[in-house]
């Protein structure tokens, strides 16, 4: 039987590759298999929630490497992957070659970029001002897929596939938001690039500020900026829409709260992207009066350990405590009320931070394959929460169709009769 195999550049090539129409396809994949991961009993199918064992990890003073075993109808496998601790962002196959920095704080213009936005720089800068003693937030690992019976399918890299994957199950409820003019998004690694990108390919042209806040503008904020509007894979995002303007934000802002509590406030859709251990901002910005006066689609897929919280505990207790007039949830684990939006219960009651923080039961969490409490959410206009730690199923099943995209393009390597 052949087996494919798929290096992080040939990933990232056909990721960068695919239109609207891909995306799309590509979702109603993942959300048929994340159906059978919540809804179905191993009687049913083999892709049930039972059969997906929990990941298990490795933590050095510097790095966290992870293991997730998992199945599908078609496919055993497991992708083991390694995260950093630094907060720097990576360009490598997502991006173009490591950007300059800039020592402005904030930058906002529409096509084309103005002057302070930098270039990609020679590979023998990029070479010269990288860290290597440094390991980057973007995971770097391997994808193994077996057929059902066990045979060899394919080896991918996890490098890209992790953080496209991941936007991938996130922009499934971003299709459904009925508002999505102001986006904004904490961080600046692979995690905000990808769902940065999709969004703009589902939902762009009903976008006017994307906004992105960085712990610091020199060091990630710039060059994720710079990347959007000197990467020609982005021109096409960009021109799209004429109204769409892009900025960023670092903590070297002289006024750097009030601006982010604006943009907090401002914005439709929030996507948490980073490996964050402090809560970006205080709870109150959207869970007080003048917060709560508009319904947002908070989205936290940054941060996977207990120790890790990208919001306080108090935004999921709030979005638990909202419920519209008239709505009742009804799926396997919670009652009446509101509810946030998780990938795995069992993954986030012991992973996630800040269900763990706000104490939250599984009463409390509905899963996102459960599509018809997700569907009843999505049509009020209310807050909706999403917190993801990653599970095994979504790589089997994006890792699957990536591989038969690459065999109908003849991309990658075949070794035949392995």
């Amino acid at each position: 039987m052949p087996l494919t195999v798929l290096s992080d550049k040939e990933i990232s090539d056909l990721l960068h590759s695919l239109t609207k129409e891909d995306i799309e396809r590509l979702q109603h994949n993942l959300a048929e298999a994340l159906h059978s991961y919540s809804t179905r009993t191993q009687d049913e199918t083999s892709a049930c929630s039972q059969n997906q064992p929990l990941r298990t990890s490795i933590t050095t003073h510097d790095a966290t490497t992870l293991f997730m075993p998992a199945r599908t109808e078609s496919l055993t496998g497991v992708k083991v992957v390694t995260v950093g601790k630094s907060s720097s962002f990576s360009a490598s196959a997502s991006t173009p070659a490591n950007l300059s920095t800039s020592t402005s704080t904030t930058s906002s213009s529409s096509d084309p970029p103005p002057n302070d936005i930098p270039t990609p720089q020679t590979q023998s800068q990029a070479n010269t001002n990288t860290n290597t003693n440094k390991p980057s937030t973007k995971p770097t690992g391997t994808l193994t897929l077996l057929t059902a019976t066990g045979a060899p399918h394919a080896f991918l890299s996890a490098t890209t596939l992790t953080p496209f994957r991941t936007a991938l199950a996130s922009t499934l409820l971003l299709r459904k938001r009925r508002r999505v003019r102001t986006v904004l998004v904490l961080g600046a690694g692979a995690q905000a690039y990808w769902h940065l990108r999709l969004s703009l390919l589902l939902r762009g042209g009903e976008m006017e500020q994307v906004r992105i806040a960085t712990r610091s503008f020199a060091s990630s904020g710039s060059p994720l900026l710079a990347c959007i509007y000197t990467d020609p894979r982005w021109s096409a995002l960009r021109r799209a829409n004429a109204k769409l303007g892009f900025s960023a934000l670092g903590r070297e802002h002289a006024d750097y709260e009030r601006l982010l509590k604006a943009y907090v406030r401002d914005a439709d859709v929030l996507f948490g992207c980073s490996p964050a251990t402090e809560p970006w901002f205080p709870a109150g910005y959207l869970t007080s009066p003048e917060g709560r006066r508009k319904g947002r689609y908070v989205c936290l897929v940054g941060s996977y350990r207990p120790e890790m919280r990208e919001v306080e505990a108090e935004v999921l207790r709030c979005a638990v405590r909202e419920t519209a007039a008239g709505t009742v949830h009804t799926h396997k684990h919670a009652g009446t009320g509101g509810a946030v939006v998780v990938d795995s219960l069992e993954g986030c009651l012991s992973e996630a931070g800040e269900v763990i923080e706000a104490g939250l039961g599984p009463e409390k969490l509905v899963e996102l394959g459960e599509l018809i409490v997700v569907r009843k959410a999505e049509r009020r206009e209310g807050t909706v929460v999403y917190k993801c730690v990653g599970i095994g199923v979504m790589d089997l099943c994006v890792g699957g169709d990536v591989v038969e995209l690459a065999r109908e393009r003849g991309i990658g390597t075949t070794i035949e009769g392995f």
